[in-house]
C-alpha cells in the first residue's frame, strides 16, 4: 500500500491500515533504521492537566490550596 506525502507534509493512511486502530486519533512518530514508525497513542486528559500545571510551575500544594479556596462557602 502507498501513502503519498503532500506539499504540506501530510500523509493519508490507507483505510485498511487504520481499520485496526479505531479510536486512535494520535500517533507517536519515530524513525528506526530508515523507516517511519507510527504507534497509536491514547491521550489521557489528566496527563495534559499535569503537563500544564508543571509548565505553570504549580505544585500539589498549590492545587490543594486552590481547591480549598474554591470550595469555601461564599
Amino acid at each position: 500500500m502507498l501513502a503519498k506525502l503532500t506539499s504540506k507534509n501530510q500523509l493519508t493512511l490507507p483505510k485498511a491500515v487504520v481499520a485496526d486502530f479505531q479510536g486512535s486519533e494520535y500517533f507517536d512518530v519515530t524513525k528506526e533504521n530508515g523507516r517511519i514508525v507510527l504507534t497509536p497513542v491514547r491521550l489521557n486528559r489528566a496527563d495534559a492537566v499535569r503537563a500544564k500545571l508543571a509548565e505553570l510551575g504549580m505544585s500539589e500544594v498549590d492545587v490543594a490550596e486552590a481547591v480549598a479556596w474554591a470550595r469555601r462557602a461564599p
